[in-house]
């Protein structure tokens, strides 16, 4: 007994004084809730026959509330910014104290309580427990003196809205929020979290100058970029600042938090639809096995690594030919404390005897092959570089996939391979070709490609070139007013992409749903509103010309009639079949066009590629 005796005094002086302090409080509420049971059932001065189970029920049902508490957490909420959960768990665990106490009374000779007591003893207890810690929160929020702040509208009275607020109006922000925008008819008129809901999302720019907004909030995570850049683009004559929840997806397994605002992005305006996935599906092809992502350092192969790396793969086999971006890479990794093995390589996928060491070492079952060259005026000047990495180094890795029993490898393509105008875009048709053939030889591996368009936030995309004119005060420079590119988020394309490795048996060549081509005009004014400048008047829109090797329009499909819809609506599958004036001899045409002269080179393009179209030269003025 004694032993218990220390053992009480230790945990007590253990507890903090706020939680000592909220013991103490719920044994006084207990107390009160016993005493109450029994006067109002017999008389305010307690009979001296009732004074011993008085006071030893009394004792009892302190002891299991209290114990109830403790497992449950509740001394560990600060309940002055409590929420329904915490009081929805107290309440769970207040009646598992009732039920033990009960049972007790019931078992128990010594604890003889009238039933009326009982009732009246087990519903005033959660009553006054309950009452306290709402007094709690009602007089923080109360106490709280008026402070200045910046005037902000939140678009969106849900859930993601009303907890900003709250979390606006509970912390020291210079956000102070004045009410909500939201088309929900029931909500007109009403006031959520302590804030009127002022009108539908239409009449946003009265509002805002009506009471004098100067930062604007979008939460509605749920919402596509249609949506939107509706909403932006009804805010933007306003003049004010805007700010955004991000997604869904990226706000999964957090909490909606001042921390979490940010500037409106150009993806948030062109967002599509959330990918649908099949999970157990892409699991399959990479849980447990050695997973080789060439041009890992890009940013397609980067999210290929970090997507792989959430399915349980054996190790990540990272390899790229430039060394800064493989160490930004792993750097990252580090810092987002991911949980596999990866090895970086610092290889060129053209050479083939470093490459071979890599599949000696590693003996990878699947490979996404991401390294290519992309930047098409580059690759124009540059035939036969083009030639030797993106034909030529698929050609290496594709051999080599074969000769060390890979199961699956998946090339990245492009959707400038169909009917190609440059040098790019025949090299990555030819690499199409290249799995057709090798296939053949090495028919136990499964080859396939994706074709996909243009990619926002990728190094060679035209956004990062926008950014830093807008940034200089320079004019933005378009090549046409007409030149439209489909575009996709990487993250939905890499999903897309471990999709369609997923749903392969070998030889497909699948094409991504890209949505609607963009007007590249169209995002060039979309960036420089979303920098608070005017197209046209504060940053000018200069068009360049068409440079040598683009189009006005790409295409995805060389034939649309032979395309098949898969499980997956933004998958569709063709397959990587070549002229049969071709097949089978592709792999040596390449081996004698990287030895040739460039003249050769551009010749043989032609020669491979039929639909290949060599651009006149196009001078931009």
């Amino acid at each position: 007994m004694n032993t218990l005796h220390v053992r009480f005094v230790s945990w007590w002086v253990g507890l903090a004084r706020r939680t000592r302090n909220v013991v103490l409080i719920d044994i006084i509420c207990c107390f009160i809730a016993s005493y109450l049971g029994f006067a109002l059932r017999l008389t305010l001065f307690l009979p001296s026959v009732y004074i011993d189970i008085f006071l030893s029920s009394t004792s009892l049902f302190c002891l299991i509330v209290c114990c109830s508490f403790a497992a449950g957490g509740m001394y560990s909420v600060y309940w002055p910014q409590a929420s329904v959960e915490e009081y929805s768990r107290l309440s769970r665990h207040y009646v598992i104290a009732a039920l033990v106490f009960s049972l007790i009374g019931i078992f128990w000779r010594g604890l003889m309580l009238p039933r009326v007591s009982l009732a009246i003893l087990l519903l005033s207890g959660i009553i006054l427990c309950g009452t306290v810690r709402a007094s709690w929160r009602f007089f923080a929020s109360g106490s709280r003196a008026p402070r200045e702040g910046i005037r902000t509208l939140i678009v969106g009275a849900g859930e993601a809205g009303t907890l900003l607020a709250r979390d606006l109006s509970r912390n020291v922000s210079d956000l102070l929020p004045v009410g909500y925008v939201d088309d929900d008819a029931d909500k007109k008129g009403k006031t959520v979290a302590g804030f009127p809901v002022l009108g539908p999302v239409d009449r946003i720019g009265d509002i805002i100058r009506e009471k004098d907004v100067r930062v604007v909030v979008i939460a509605i995570p749920s919402a596509s970029g249609t949506r939107i850049r509706k909403i932006f683009d009804s805010i933007v004559p306003t003049g004010v600042e805007v700010r955004v929840l991000p997604s869904l997806r990226e706000i999964a397994g957090g909490k909606v938090s001042i921390s979490r605002l940010r500037k409106v992005r150009l993806e948030d305006l062109l967002g599509r639809e959330p990918v649908r996935l099949d999970l157990e599906g892409i699991a399959g092809v990479i849980r447990g096995r050695s997973v080789l992502v060439t041009g890992a350092g890009g940013s397609i192969g980067s999210e290929i690594a970090r997507q792989a790396a959430q399915y349980a793969p054996k190790e990540l086999i990272l390899l790229g030919h430039g060394e800064q971006s493989i160490y930004t890479l792993i750097e990252t990794f580090s810092r987002e404390h991911i949980g596999v093995p990866y090895r970086p390589v610092i290889a060129d996928v053209a050479d083939p005897v470093a490459m071979e060491a890599v599949f000696r070492l590693y003996s990878p079952g699947m490979v996404f092959h991401a390294a290519a060259h992309k930047h098409v005026p580059l690759m124009e000047m540059n035939p036969r570089e083009a030639v030797r990495v993106n034909a030529g180094g698929t050609l290496n890795v594709a051999r080599l996939a074969g000769r060390y029993g890979v199961e699956k490898m998946l090339l990245i393509s492009t959707d400038k391979a169909v009917n190609p105008t440059s040098v790019m875009g025949a090299t990555k048709r030819i690499a199409e070709m290249i799995l057709n053939d090798v296939r053949m030889e090495y028919p136990k591996t499964a080859y396939m490609a994706v074709r996909f368009g243009n990619v926002l936030g990728s190094r060679g995309s035209v956004i990062p070139k926008f950014e830093d004119q807008i940034s200089s005060g320079m004019p933005v420079t378009v090549t046409h007013p007409e030149m439209r590119r489909y575009f996709m988020l990487i993250p939905e394309a890499v999903s897309l992409v471990l999709q369609s490795a997923a749903l392969a048996a070998g030889g497909e060549l699948f094409v991504l749903d890209m949505g609607d081509p963009v007007r590249i005009v169209d995002m060039a004014e979309m960036l420089i509103r979303l920098h608070g400048y005017e197209p046209y008047r504060d940053i000018p829109i200069v068009f360049t010309g068409i440079r040598r090797g683009e189009k006005l329009f790409e295409e995805l499909f060389y034939d649309p009639t032979r395309v098949q819809t898969t499980v997956h609506e933004k998958i569709f599958v063709s397959n990587l079949g070549v002229h049969s004036s071709t097949q089978g001899a592709v792999p040596q045409r390449v081996e004698d066009m990287i030895a040739g002269s460039e003249r050769d080179i551009l010749r043989e393009l032609e020669s491979l590629v039929p639909e290949y179209t060599p651009p006149a030269p196009v001078s931009a003025s």
